[in-house]
């Protein structure tokens, strides 16, 4: 865009409330989707707010949010804003990789998502979810937060490094992970480099995870007329366009990439679904016999089966609407963009939050309201509504294998029991201590064994 006609537009109003020196900082960490959702009623559309320097352009509604998930690399840059993964993920891999490796490599984490893997990935989920209840007896009460992070852990790792990993999975494997997580919070996204104790932990569990990893790579190697079926056969596999195979540590680092898509946003979504079948129990009957109906055709959950519950999955559609995964998605703009008028500049961050557009009222009337009955969210109308996954041509890899598992839990759970809340159903909330939604903790349940 040319100086003059960078000229002739206007700027984007700026968000009340900013302080010398950090802006909006403390404001966004004290509850970051509220923040956001301040800026979008106060100023519209587009809404600038500063993070301690860093000029952030909230894009708002259905048409600026179209914009953003369809920009284009060379011009709204994923890897500029998610300079916070490279730590978790790695050197050299997706978010600081060239453009061409980094295109690469996600479609070979594409590939290891893909229908024929999912086959079998489903009747991994299946067997560790029969494995999770074997003991819980006819009643009881857990903090299904704690058990559905264990669980999902267990999945991911099953259906991405192996049986064989699995199974030899340590409570080493499970902290190291756990110190990744939590090397995520907000002033990452600022400067992931701060000397923080928690930045010094999650660079040391990202070691120690890529000699783990590297192990089950040596002994596979050492093994190679073996076939496993999992993700990591497919990374192992996978080729750049001259023909070589990724390193260890962009294995590795795509091993961590997939766990986040595939459990770091199950597990809080997984507890916020049992939260809300115990909060609404109106719901579950029609859920429930629409899952009673499938076992009875065809007595167990392939992959072919879970595809045909409507019911539940809109159930999971309104649980996503609610209590989206992944609140605030960003991009840094590379080129000055200029949007219906007004110019937002090259080396400013945009932002949309999928909190906010998921209580739009113009769009999901009485928003707070839990409804699985209402308009189905993935139609033409609500596309760049309803974002819990982004959409465009870089919507999360891991949704298709995230609905999958979800499925595939409540599909085993729900003919088995019924749940009900522990605490005050006004004191299950969303924690938004971090940049992935979960409900706050202790996340306690009470289940009993369903009478025939």
């Amino acid at each position: 865009m040319s100086e003059s006609a960078a000229l002739e537009l206007k700027l984007p109003p700026k968000v009340p409330g900013e302080k010398p020196g950090t802006g909006h900082m403390e404001e966004f960490n004290v509850n970051f989707a509220r923040f956001l959702m301040r800026c979008n009623a106060e100023c519209g559309e587009l809404a600038e707010y500063n993070m301690a320097g860093q000029q952030t352009v909230l894009m708002s509604g259905p048409e600026a949010q179209e914009a953003f998930l369809k920009g284009l690399d060379k011009q709204l840059s994923r890897a500029a804003a998610y300079q916070a993964m490279v730590p978790v993920f790695g050197e050299g891999v997706i978010f600081d990789a060239p453009p061409e490796r980094m295109k690469t490599q996600l479609k070979i984490q594409v590939d290891a998502l893909r229908y024929q893997n999912m086959k079998s990935y489903a009747q991994v989920i299946a067997q560790e979810v029969e494995d999770w209840v074997a003991g819980w007896g006819d009643e009881g009460e857990m903090d299904f937060l704690d058990e559905f992070i264990r669980l999902t852990l267990h999945t991911a790792c099953h259906c991405l490094l192996g049986a064989d990993f699995r199974y030899k999975m340590t409570e080493e494997f499970k902290s190291l992970y756990h110190d990744l997580e939590r090397g995520l919070q907000a002033i990452a996204f600022v400067d992931p480099y701060l000397q923080q104790p928690i930045f010094a932990a999650r660079d040391k569990a990202r070691a120690r995870l890529q000699e783990l990893i590297s192990e089950i790579i040596a002994e596979r190697r050492a093994n190679a007329d073996r076939q496993y079926g999992d993700a990591l056969e497919t990374f192992m596999s996978g080729t750049y366009k001259d023909g070589t195979h990724l390193s260890d540590n962009e294995i590795t680092g795509l091993v961590i990439a997939t766990m986040f898509a595939g459990h770091h946003t199950s597990s809080g979504t997984a507890a916020w679904t049992a939260v809300e079948f115990a909060r609404n129990p109106e719901f579950t009957p029609e859920v429930l016999a629409e899952v009673q109906q499938v076992y009875a055709q065809g007595g167990e959950l392939t992959f072919e089966a879970l595809r045909e519950l409507p019911k539940l999955e809109r159930f999971i559609e309104e649980v996503l609407r609610l209590h989206p995964p992944l609140v605030l998605l960003m991009r840094r703009v590379i080129e000055d963009i200029d949007y219906k008028g007004t110019l937002i500049e090259a080396g400013k961050t945009v932002a949309i939050s999928t909190y906010g557009s998921h209580r739009n009222p113009d769009y999901f009337p009485d928003p707070e309201r839990f409804d699985p009955r209402r308009p189905q969210a993935n139609t033409a109308q609500l596309m760049w509504a309803y974002i819990p996954f982004g959409g465009g041509p870089h919507k999360c890899a891991g949704n298709a294998f995230a609905l999958m598992q979800l499925k595939s839990i409540f599909a085993a759970l729900l003919p088995r029991y019924e749940f009900e809340l522990v605490d005050a159903p006004e004191s299950y909330q969303d924690d938004l201590s971090a940049m992935v939604l979960k409900p706050s903790s202790p996340c306690r349940l009470r289940y009993r064994r369903r009478q025939p």
